[in-house]
């Protein structure tokens, strides 16, 4: 390794540290960082969190001390290698041992290295020990598979299983530039192998992940980086031509992109309370070269952003648990807590309340969440239907129930919940 290029190691300690104990979430933590080896490291022992850390309670003698936590993390990384990565055991060891000079705490070294050797020596015996806690088993904290077990009690431990999977990289085609037939042949004469998501008539599955820069016309807006289960959030809007349309939670962008990409002529506004976040969104537009009023705002100040507007449509994909894209945001196994559902419940809540004022007499409005939990979805919408006399559910394909819950990996996709509310035309807006 060139001795100026950073340890992908030590910095996956670092990070490692930043988000299990300062709470910091993967994709802040990682920021631009691109090397491959770093990002594998982290999203790897953020996925096996459980079964790592239950290694270090029998491996280790005694916690080590606050300020040391990014030792602990390495011998974190260090274990994901020899377990997950399948890294040879020497290698592994002398690796791990060497990445210690970037934390620059050279004292560590025997601990490390005795640490690492000493499951190597007795890994069998070690892994039947851990193997008891169903947390470990499972890969999951135990409130939250508790949760799932409870709300879907036939298919929870698939649920499990599909959310510790890597996600497909999915595109969505903008099908101004061409349609999705003809967007595959370019794929395939660049010997990319892909297919197309059923079921979603923007979307394409590639076999691996691929460079975005590779992709035929990438730059130029052709195609996007995009789940199947986001692109339907915008299927189900249905937007014509000419319509005003509010995406709320707008950041990083994918959807207003292609709300745009959905119609001619929208006004759209798109707002979310995070200026940072909304660079994003302002990156997506410019490369897609579209255009949409982008406003850092909180959805509920509606004065703020809509003071004499109402919309045609408004896509609410609201904050939530996050309990369906675990397998693209592993951190959430270790960041999201129990008590966080009850306060983006009363969140979600608000934020439907809210903007459902802000809509027109027959006006849809497409509430989206990446939650596979129905406090968050299905109970969320009862409860909306019944203080809401104007609302209606409308139904979608495949719905069961008021909406559509998608677990995740089903049909490639990531786990999400849809319900489209229409608002009666005899409507009264405030």
């Amino acid at each position: 390794m060139n001795q100026n290029t950073p340890n992908p190691r030590t910095n996956a300690a670092k990070i490692l540290q930043s988000i299990i104990y300062k709470g910091e979430s993967l994709s802040a933590a990682l920021q631009d960082n691109t090397d491959p080896l770093t990002r594998d490291l982290c999203y790897g022992s953020l996925r096996w969190h459980e079964p790592l850390s239950a290694l270090l309670d029998v491996l280790l003698s005694k916690q080590l001390k606050k300020k040391d936590k990014d030792v602990e993390c390495l011998i974190r990384v260090g274990l994901y290698q020899i377990i997950y990565q399948k890294t040879p055991d020497h290698a592994a060891v002398g690796e791990t041992v060497s990445a210690l000079k970037g934390l620059k705490k050279p004292w560590a070294k025997k601990l490390v290295n005795a640490v690492l050797r000493n499951y190597l020596r007795e890994q069998d015996s070690f892994q039947k020990e851990i193997q008891k806690r169903q947390v470990v088993r499972y890969a999951f904290p135990k409130w939250l598979m508790d949760e799932i077990k409870q709300a879907w009690p036939d298919n929870w431990e698939e649920i499990l299983k599909q959310s510790n999977q890597r996600a497909p990289m999915t595109l969505r085609v903008n099908l101004k530039h061409q349609s999705r037939d003809e967007y595959l042949q370019k794929l395939k004469t660049e010997n990319i192998e892909a297919e197309i998501l059923e079921g979603v008539e923007t979307a394409i599955v590639l076999a691996k992940p691929s460079n975005v820069f590779d992709l035929p016309g990438f730059r130029n807006g052709t195609v996007s980086v995009q789940d199947g289960a986001a692109q339907l959030a915008t299927i189900l809007l249905d937007c014509d031509d000419d319509m005003v349309v509010l995406d709320a939670c707008a950041a990083p962008g994918g959807k207003t992109g292609h709300i745009l990409e959905s119609a001619k002529n929208l006004k759209v506004i798109a707002i979310d309370n995070s200026e940072t976040r909304l660079q994003r969104v302002h990156q997506n537009l410019q490369r897609l070269k579209l255009q949409a009023e982008v406003i850092t705002a909180d959805a509920l100040d509606t004065e703020l952003y809509a003071s004499n507007i109402l919309f045609d449509r408004i896509l609410l994909d609201a904050p939530c648990s996050a309990t369906g894209v675990i397998r693209r945001h592993p951190d959430i196994k270790v960041l999201r807590r129990k008590s966080d559902i009850e306060e983006l419940q009363g969140l979600q809540s608000k934020m439907l309340d809210t903007l459902w004022e802000k809509l027109k007499p027959q006006g849809i409005l497409v509430y989206a969440t990446c939650s596979i939990l129905p406090q968050e979805n299905e109970d969320q919408i009862r409860d909306f239907l019944k203080r809401t006399k104007d609302a209606e559910i409308v139904s979608i394909a495949k719905s069961n129930g008021l909406g559509r819950q998608i677990f995740p990996n089903e049909n490639n996709m990531d786990g999400f919940y849809f319900a489209k509310l229409r608002k009666s035309a005899t409507s009264q807006n405030n």
